[in-house]
């Protein structure tokens, strides 16, 4: 298993999110985890990524990662792309894609920007506008930048928050296409999403979050059948 979560724990100051989250990822495998607002699903990528403080058990790669901050997560492969994107706006596409290979240089990987060049192709519209600022970016365009600038870090475990909030339907449609040619590719991504159908249709393996607990989780085909979730997460979207 890439990553294993045991018993996970953490919040905002008192207030208590996540109450004991069990689940993981293997290796090439897309994992989503589904859940309305408030569900605890960013407050779980956060805690992952050390941004907030845990309790629990998180081993990524057979590595405790109790003490570890978040610059050595990053180092150890873990890439978040979080909700709101976090570009630099001032800066063109392709520097905002050269500081995605912070890790990849930094361990000196030889020949690292050549991941521009998979970045491009996984997203042509980055090309066209590599020497655009980021900040005149389409909505579309900056989720693509934040993928492609995740991915310059050859990540082992791409990490997604939201990857269709605010998106237009085409654009929504394309950033899942992608998302299923990663899988293609063999890379490794947890998917947190509201979208329950689309993270489904391109997961391996579903977990259920509610309230800061998982209440249902299986393979990704068996979960898109279960009639509670059917229900409560895919019944409104039926005639989309």
């Amino acid at each position: 298993m890439l990553l294993q979560v045991s018993d996970l724990h953490a919040g905002y100051g008192r207030a208590e999110v996540l109450t004991g989250l069990n689940f993981g990822v293997a290796e090439g495998q897309v994992v989503s985890i589904i859940g309305p607002n408030g569900a605890g699903k960013s407050t779980t990528l956060n805690a992952l990524m050390g941004v907030l403080a845990a309790r629990g058990c998180i081993v990524f790669d057979g590595q405790d990662l109790a003490a570890a901050t978040l610059e050595e997560r990053v180092m150890l492969g873990l890439a978040l792309v979080p909700e709101r994107r976090e570009l630099f706006g001032s800066m063109p596409v392709e520097d905002n894609l050269v500081l995605g290979g912070y890790r990849a240089m930094k361990q000196r990987v030889p020949h690292w920007r050549r991941e521009i060049e998979r970045v491009y192709t996984l997203f042509p519209r980055l090309q066209e506008r590599r020497a655009q600022l980021a900040g005149t970016l389409s909505g579309g365009e900056r989720q693509m930048l934040a993928l492609g600038r995740a991915l310059m870090s050859t990540p082992r475990l791409l990490m997604l928050d939201e990857p269709s909030l605010g998106l237009a339907p085409l654009i929504v449609r394309e950033i899942f296409a992608t998302i299923e040619r990663l899988r293609a590719q063999g890379t490794s991504i947890l998917l947190i999403e509201q979208n329950a159908r689309a993270a489904l249709a391109v997961s391996d393996h579903g977990y259920v979050l509610e309230t800061g607990a998982i209440v249902l989780q299986g393979p990704a085909e068996q979960l898109a059948g279960d009639p509670r979730v059917i229900e409560t997460y895919l019944g409104a979207q039926k005639a989309g």
